[in-house]
This record gives C-alpha cells, structure tokens and sequence, in this order.
C-alpha cells in the first residue's frame, strides 16, 4: 500500500547515514515549528522578563490552550484523512449548552450547588451531544459523498443554531462550583492546572492511538490515496464516520472543559475555534492534502497563536495584529508543504 506512516519515516532514516537523517530533520515542518514557537518565547521573554516568563502565565497559556488542544487533536485525525471539519467551534458550543442545562435539570433549576452525580452526567451528556454531530458528518461525508467542506460548513451553523434555541440566545450560568474549583482552577502538587492535566492525557492517548494502533495505520492509508486502503481491505466510510465522530466527541469534551473554566456558557465566544484549530494541525505539520501528521505537531501549533496574543498584549503590541501574524504563517507553512510534496513527486 502506498500508505506513509512515522513508523516507516522512523525506520528509514534508521537505515539512512547520519548526514541524510539530519538532511530529513532540517525538512521536518514540525521541527521547524518548534524552533518558532521557542524564538517567539524568547523574544517575548526579552522585551516583558518581568511578566512573559512567569509561572502564572505560563499556567494561563495552558488552561487557555488545553480547549483548543481538543479540537486540535481531532481536527488532526480528520486533516490526515484528507478530510476538514468547520464545525468543531459550534459543536463545542452546543456541547457545553445541552451539557450546562441537563446539570441544571438535574439540580432543579440551579446547579450551583451540584455534586459530581450530577457533573458525571453532564460530561457524559457533552460527549453524546459533539458525538452525535460527528457520527452526523461522517454519515454525510463517507456515506451520502458530499463533500466535507459543504457538510462541516452546514453542521457549522445548525450546531449554534441549535444552542442558541436551546437558550434563546442566553448564556447558562448555573455552573456546579465543584466542577469550577476543581476543573476550572483548580491545581494539582500545587502548580500544574486540572484542566491541563486532562487535556495532556487525552492528547497523549490520541497519539498512542494515531501512531502505534491499526486505527491510526488506517488513517493514514485513508489520506495517502483513499482507493488503495479501499482495495486493501479497509473499511473507508466506516473508518470515516468514526474518525468524525471522534472528532465530535473532543469537541464535546472541549465544550465540557470551557464550561469549567468560564463557569458558563460562552455562546459567541468561540466563533474562530475552528479556523484556529485547523491553523494549529496545519502549522503543526499536517498536510492538507492528507496522509501526513503528527499529534506532536498539533501540539506545538496549538501554542503558536496563544504565545502570540499573550506576547502581543504584554509588549504593548494591539491585538489586531496577532491574526496577520498566525494568518502569514499559515500560508507559508502550507506553501512550504506544497514545495515537500512537488519536491518527493520528482524524485
């Protein structure tokens, strides 16, 4: 199969001599990204010491970033597909909305004072609500053949759509105090935030998951060429649907996470979500033609944007310019995986 993995990348620059292996390396987009993330610290660190490098902001950078590390993640496996999902802001928003009012049901009006029956029930509700939108794309998109452009950017407007009927456009309040001190400020050993916690573990999974398990080989082969894994014995729509469907269950556990960090719901605080998490896979190194990513990639792109709103804000810089910057580098790094991809087609 004509599938490339990072476990067949790995064994050949194995095999390689130790010039060719750093050859590969000076050509890793996520190398690279790395490099730019560590220069965009530094240069922030010399122009704010007193308040770039900290520990409180480094802890804000992670808590901010850990709900976009979720759809990251998920947007990750969708790219690798060749496939795209405009909808995992709004699925984040309907999650968090049908997830705050069960809880609020359940506690008979306000669920300020809930306990963690409650709580429990509301994640599980949150998973459900992002699943079901997910299991809806990738019906839509392996099944019925439309393309996931069209599907995404429609589930993009009927799942806030949606929200905002549940709530007449009113943000739900009524949060469980556990779930805020515990999730949402809470720490643990005193330094490292809950919520990163979390979002580290699930991310740590879903790489596990992409790169050593048959789910994340049929990924990939997906992504290389759709045909070739279809004649290869996968199931192509039924890894489809799962792969949107996974993607809609982070976006819901994303939705669960903003709840409890917010302490409400933030209906129209998430309208760039999606564009964001598709610049920090692609960033990362993910090609947008498919076949190729990395988790670690999506990692380190998440931070891109997030080190460069917090720089800009402590070095006096307005904020307006934060989205030229993540825009200019958007287009390079797709412009540089265009240049990999001619470069491997010629040889």
């Amino acid at each position: 199969m004509p599938a490339t993995t990072p476990n067949s990348e790995v064994t050949g620059e194995l095999a390689e001599t130790p010039k060719g292996f750093r050859a590969r390396l000076a050509a890793s987009p996520t190398l690279w990204t790395g490099l730019v993330l560590v220069a965009l610290c530094v240069l922030f660190s010399a122009v704010r010491p007193d308040a770039f490098p900290t520990l409180f902001n480094l802890q804000t950078l992670l808590v901010q970033a850990a709900p976009l590390l979720m759809l990251a993640v998920g947007m990750t496996f969708v790219i690798i597909t060749s496939g795209i999902d405009l909808s995992v802001g709004s699925v984040l928003v309907f999650a968090g909305v049908v997830s705050a009012q069960t809880m609020e049901a359940l506690s008979g009006g306000d669920a300020t004072g809930a306990g963690w029956g409650v709580i429990a029930v509301g994640l599980v509700v949150a998973l459900l609500g992002g699943a079901a939108w997910g299991v809806l794309n990738g019906l839509l998109v392996a099944v019925a053949k439309v393309p996931a452009l069209i599907v995404t950017l429609g589930s993009f407007g009927a799942a806030l759509g949606a929200a905002q009927l549940l709530t007449n456009g009113i943000d739900v309040r009524t949060v469980p105090a556990a779930l805020r001190e515990t999730f949402g400020t809470g720490t643990s050993f005193g330094v490292v935030p809950n919520l990163v916690l979390l979002a580290a573990a699930v991310t740590l999974l879903a790489g596990w998951a992409l790169h050593t398990t048959r789910f994340g080989r049929h990924t990939y082969a997906i992504g290389s060429n759709a045909e070739a894994a279809r004649r290869a014995g996968i199931d192509v729509s039924r890894h489809l649907v799962a792969v949107y469907a996974l993607t809609g269950v982070l976006a819901g556990l994303a939705g669960f996470m903003s709840l409890a960090y917010f302490g409400t719901t933030t209906i129209s605080g998430h309208s760039n979500d999606n564009l964001n998490a598709i610049a920090a896979v692609v960033l990362g190194g993910t090609s947008l033609f498919g076949g190729v990513g990395t988790i670690l990639g999506s990692v380190i792109g998440v931070f891109i944007p997030a080190v460069l709103d917090a720089g800009f804000v402590m070095a006096g810089v307005r904020p307006f310019w934060q989205p030229i910057a993540v825009g200019a580098v958007l287009v390079a790094a797709v412009w540089l995986d265009q240049r990999r991809r001619r470069a491997r087609s010629s040889r």
